[in-house]
């Protein structure tokens, strides 16, 4: 068999969907990802960007990295681990450290090679990971990769991770990892629940919070801080493609542990690191989270509007807390009909099918941002309550 015939069997159905203009995926945007963007000369409410404090078109963070272009060039050609390791680096690693008062932080290229770093240095064979069942591709990736047994618990389930935790034996390493925010249900992980009995069987603990940083808790540290358990996660993971308006991830805990990750996570050994344009720029991002929490506030606002006027028309937003919003439809056509009709009355939102989601639990996945203006909400309400009406979803 040629190793290729998988390709040519899959191309008709991509072939077939881009020639009936049902093909949502590799949109290219024609202007600045901010919160109204233009395809092919026609403009669009955004909501379908993790852009969640509005930073991609920020002038401070704009001026950061056309500054470190101008003091560093464009990249550093190399690992972090030999030649691709610059001051400001160190200096980012440094402030995000004391950002979530840890001991140390590492910095990789992108959020998804952080996970897989992350977890299969530390877990080894004879090792188990524990992940809930909606967690992050990467983190599953990461489990993958590592050497270690792979359990799973059933989604935000408290007694699902006990039961899981008391068959395992008691001198075994064991780690627990999930998502803060669930990045498809807009739902947050209980940690406040599930920390303790993570604790009770000795296990270590590690959050996802790719998009919990700058969203979450009084002073944007996220999940762990919403739930006042900062101190007692081990490790916290986050990316720079978020609220940081860049590329790149992180990881931050204590020293011993951060400086193995640094010594044995071969996607931080084995890439490129991340380039100083983006290093500027998370710095930048970094000092408004810090400073500016009305920021914050104005996507809260935002988001709550969103969400409490979808409801109040009668869509199923599950059981979102947060700015992703996801609008349950059901059946895969009927997913991408209804995406459809968004994008050509003006709106740009991400049709989620199987296998990301179950069989017939397709959904549109909404998400919002602090620069989305009153006129923005109002429009994208209005759109959403003709489309539901004209889809039958709306009485």
């Amino acid at each position: 068999m040629d190793l290729f015939n998988k390709c040519l069997q899959y191309y008709p159905i991509v072939d077939t969907a881009k020639k009936a203009g049902y093909y949502p995926y590799f949109i290219p945007l024609n202007s600045e990802p901010d919160r109204r963007v233009v395809i092919e000369g026609k403009e669009l409410i955004m909501l379908g960007s993790n852009n969640y404090l509005g930073l991609t078109t920020h002038p401070k963070l704009k001026a950061a990295a056309i500054e470190a272009i101008e003091k560093y060039g464009t990249g550093c050609t190399g690992s972090r681990f030999l030649n691709g390791t610059l001051d400001i680096h160190v200096q980012l690693e440094k402030e995000l450290a004391e950002f979530y008062r840890k001991e140390d932080c590492i910095v990789f290229s992108t959020g998804y090679q952080t996970n897989l770093g992350v977890i299969s240095s530390l877990v080894r064979k004879g090792d188990v990971v524990i992940a809930d069942k909606l967690d992050h591709a990467s983190i599953m990736d990461g489990c993958k990769m590592s050497y270690g047994a792979v359990k799973r618990f059933l989604h935000n389930e408290p007694d699902s991770l006990e039961r899981v935790l008391r068959k395992l034996p008691a001198k075994t390493g064991k780690l627990v990892v999930v998502d803060g925010v669930f990045s498809m249900e807009g739902d947050l992980a209980p940690l406040d629940q599930i920390l303790p009995i993570a604790k009770k069987y000795n296990c270590r603990f590690m959050v996802d919070d790719a998009h919990g940083i700058g969203v979450m808790g009084k002073n944007g540290h996220g999940t762990a801080e919403h739930f006042g358990v900062e101190d007692d996660v081990d490790l916290i993971m986050g990316t720079f493609s978020k609220s940081f308006a860049t590329i790149g991830g992180y990881v931050v805990g204590d020293h011993k542990t951060i400086t193995f990750i640094r010594h044995n996570a071969r996607s931080l050994i084995f890439s490129a690191s991340i380039p100083p344009p983006s290093v500027a720029t998370v710095l930048a991002a970094l000092e408004i989270i810090r400073d500016e929490p009305e920021r914050r506030a104005r996507l809260w606002r935002n988001a709550h509007r969103m969400l409490d006027g979808l409801k109040k028309m009668g869509y199923d937003t599950g059981t979102s807390v947060t700015p992703i919003i996801p609008v349950h439809i059901g059946e895969d056509m009927k997913t991408l009909n209804f995406w459809r009709t968004l994008f050509d009355t003006g709106i740009f939102a991400n049709p989620v099918l199987p296998p990301a989601v179950p069989p017939n639990r397709s959904l549109i996945r909404t998400s919002y941002m602090a620069t989305h203006t009153e006129q923005d909400t109002d429009q994208a309400l209005e759109i959403f309550e003709d489309v539901g009406k004209k889809f039958g979803l709306l009485e």
